[in-house]
């Protein structure tokens, strides 16, 4: 049960890190977003952080709240 929850919880970070990028990176031309390597990197690693947080997040509340076997 606990992957069932870390992987929503993975899924959701990831939604919630591309909405944010979304808002970030509104400014940027096609062209920029396209070429530009350090937008690659900097942003996508934003984006996957968030993905990995959600996941961590999701699994601690679900041992804090919802493990009822203990």
């Amino acid at each position: 049960m606990v992957y069932l929850i870390g992987t929503i919880g993975f899924i959701s970070g990831f939604a919630t890190g591309l909405l944010l990028l979304h808002f970030m990176l509104r400014h940027k031309t096609n062209d920029e977003l396209l070429n530009d390597p350090y937008l690659k990197w900097k942003y996508g690693i934003i984006n996957w952080g968030l993905a990995g947080f959600g996941s961590y997040a999701f699994v601690q509340a679900y041992k804090e709240y919802l493990f009822l076997s203990q």
